[in-house]
């Protein structure tokens, strides 16, 4: 029987939000905790011991015994190390529980076991994790109980940034400055922040659990390392947006109800392009909870997976040959009095606090087009970016026709006086109602689009942090909004300076735009003409942290260090390395042990046949010719898995950081699809019952 759920109730039930806060903290405390937050100062300990009892008390009312400190580090993924409420036995054996404003505050995990690129070496082991106020704690009902757990950010002993959330606040507040600068000029004296909105379309893929366990590529690694394509995949478009799966949809069911307790604004469902891929969304957030949550949501679709004797593939990439999966991040910027810097109006060409907004972000965009597509830098991210499907590795922003047409005409003219207008589509049926559309269409092949009151930054791994991206967007935007105030504050005629300034970035920078067709090979080559960069892979994205330019814009608004960017770059160095590397090891282990044996044995089988119809005197030549075949692919497929084998050990030897990535990237990755070729050649021949692990079909049409 199905059971009713009514959202307004169990929203938020499992957070300590700040409606609870003022229900259950004295007002005092409640104004003192509002004031710090405001202020941006410490809380005193006094306060924090009210907090912490009050929040202790309602977590064990939810039934929570442990409490832990939820971080993320430098992994890709969150970590916790969660300890109970209770103090030490009474000398008559009883037990207390107990939460100090000292330990909701402050936490100390072990800083030299997660990657650090070198700023914490094995023997230094210290760490904090500090209470991020600004996000709510919350707690987790799983199968090992329910825990409190209070969203902090990483810092090493010496107090560089250790994750993500450390520069993502930062980089908040810099271009929350930046932003008010800006409104100041423009007359507006009321708003006080500026915060990024940030919505997160998260996809993903769902297998079922025992074909998943059959398969030692996707338990080690993630995504498929072999495997032939189906004989259907998603060339009908008949998945996309299609009638959802029930075992899918009881799942679907759960997820939002998990969400929506710990107060993630699950919006929207539906099944994506390839077969067994779907995507959810919420409702747009402040970045930083946007961050939290999009962590949630990615730890939730594991967990429910599992559940429903499911798992859920966030690889970029676990198929090839269908469509990976990606992370859209919406961004744009708000105001506390709920103001959209990206709104254009009704009549954008007279918006000019919009159109200066917008130029400023075309000039960053272009200047930093490297460092936004190392923003989504991630070793299966390779598999999708200028590869197989778009968005191409190309930094481009598609503004549409309306805001193309303004930028045109302050090229042109300096100025602009015209807004292409949306118009009506007429439906041509009585029983269907003329509607009014958009003055733009929408373009799902660039990688920064324009849509409406925001931009799509389509580039995002499906597994990736959106902080990276967030960080990059809000920085490099701050420095444009700060140059252009900087101009406008010096101006004698403001209005004049301010259309003088959006044409000469739009001169400027207008190759970064374009609305045409980012699958297209002829933008590849109009990109190059442009002097656009095209960084295909991750190796080659990562060097940009290494400019100079790049360096000291984190610098100078003390976002990143240079030595905490340093770390960074060396981390995702490693990371990449350690991936592939992973990857070879995993591909040699399914080879050697069990494809190879695997076709070995059907050989016998087949040459038995042979020498079985000759014998019988009958004409065995299709016999042969199969077992010619299938032992030529046999040949070739254990000559790649020697090859294999060797640059894999070489890849060991090289220098660890750049060098060696750069080894894994251009020979270990091409070693690996001369193997993977033969193997799945074979695939498409041996007998299904011979062959030692589900294929394409059975993983995506079976669930």
């Amino acid at each position: 029987m199905m059971v009713k759920v009514n959202i307004p109730e169990i929203f938020a039930e499992d957070v300590f939000t700040d409606a609870v806060m003022q229900q259950r903290l004295p007002k005092s405390v409640y104004k003192q905790f509002k004031k710090s937050i405001e202020d941006g100062k410490d809380l005193d300990l006094a306060t924090a011991d009210v907090i912490a009892n009050e929040i202790r008390e309602w977590a064990i009312e939810k039934g929570a015994t442990h409490f832990a400190h939820l971080f993320q580090p430098l992994t890709g993924v969150t970590a916790e190390k969660q300890d109970s409420f209770i103090t030490a036995p009474k000398a008559d054996g009883s037990v207390m529980t107990a939460f100090s404003g000292k330990e909701l505050i402050k936490g100390e995990p072990d800083g030299s076991s997660f990657p650090s690129g070198g700023l914490r070496a094995t023997f230094e082991a210290r760490g904090y994790t500090v209470w991020d106020t600004t996000s709510s704690v919350f707690v987790r009902h799983d199968a090992g109980g329910t825990t409190l757990l209070i969203p902090t950010a990483f810092y090493s002993y010496n107090g560089e940034a250790l994750d993500q959330k450390a520069p993502l606040l930062r980089s908040m507040q810099v271009i929350s400055d930046s932003s008010i600068k800006l409104l100041r000029l423009f007359g507006n004296t009321t708003a006080k922040r500026v915060a990024p909105s940030v919505g997160a379309e998260q996809e993903y893929f769902l297998v079922d659990e025992k074909k998943f366990q059959q398969r030692k590529d996707l338990i080690y690694a993630g995504r498929t390392l072999f495997g032939a394509p189906a004989p259907k995949g998603q060339e009908l478009d008949d998945h996309y947006f299609g009638t959802i799966r029930q075992r899918v949809a009881g799942f679907m069911k759960n997820i939002n109800e998990e969400l929506w307790k710990v107060g993630v604004t699950s919006k929207t469902q539906h099944n994506e392009v390839a077969p067994a891929q779907h995507e959810i969304a919420p409702i747009y957030a402040n970045a930083n909870v946007a961050v939290d949550q999009n962590q949630v949501v990615m730890q939730t679709l594991k967990r429910v997976a599992c559940q429903h004797d499911m798992k859920c593939l966030l690889h970029e990439k676990p198929f090839a040959g269908v469509n990976g999966s990606g992370k859209h991040n919406n961004w744009s910027l708000v105001t506390d009095k709920g103001e959209n810097l990206l709104e254009p109006g009704s009549t954008p060409h007279e918006n000019k606090q919009f159109l200066l907004v917008l130029a400023s972000i075309i000039k960053a965009v272009d200047k930093y087009a490297g460092l936004l597509r190392e923003s989504a830098a991630d070793p299966g991210n390779d598999h999708r970016l200028g590869a197989n499907e778009a968005p191409p590795a190309i930094i481009s922003i598609f503004l549409g026709s309306q805001l193309e047409d303004i930028i045109n005409q302050y090229i042109e003219n300096g100025s602009a006086s015209t807004s292409i207008a949306g118009g009506v589509l007429t439906t041509g049926s009585t029983a269907l109602k003329d509607i009014s559309k958009d003055a733009t269409d929408r373009n799902r092949t660039s990688p920064f689009a324009f849509t409406g009151n925001k931009f799509e930054f389509r580039m995002v791994g499906s597994r990736d942090s959106i902080a990276s991206p967030n960080i990059v967007l809000n920085t490099i935007v701050a420095e444009a909004f700060d140059e252009a105030s900087e101009r406008l504050a010096k101006a004698s005629d403001f209005d004049a300076e301010v259309d003088a300034l959006i044409a000469e970035y739009a001169k400027a920078h207008s190759r970064v735009i374009f609305n045409g067709d980012g699958y297209a090979e002829e933008w590849v080559k109009e990109a190059e003409k442009r002097g656009l960069p095209n960084l295909k892979s991750y190796v080659d994205a990562t060097e940009v942290l290494e400019s100079e330019e790049v360096v000291a814009l984190f610098d100078k608004y003390g976002v990143l260090s240079p030595t905490e960017l340093k770390a960074r770059e060396e981390v995702k160095y490693e990371n990449y390395a350690k991936v592939i590397h992973i990857e070879a090891l995993t591909m040699i282990d399914m080879a050697a042990k069990q494809i190879i044996p695997a076709v070995i044995k059907y050989t016998k089988s087949l040459a038995d046949t042979v020498i079985a119809v000759k014998e019988a005197g009958s004409d065995a030549s299709v016999q042969a010719d199969s077992l010619a075949e299938v032992s030529e692919l046999l040949k070739a497929a254990k000559a790649a898995l020697v090859t294999l084998k060797e640059v894999t050990a070489q890849a060991s030897e090289q220098e660890e950081g750049k060098v060696q990535a750069r080894f894994y990237n251009d020979v270990v990755f091409k070693a690996m699809g001369e193997l993977r070729a033969p193997v799945d050649q074979l695939e498409l021949i041996v007998d299904k019952e011979a062959w030692p692990m589900p294929s394409y079909g059975d993983l995506m049409f079976e669930v």
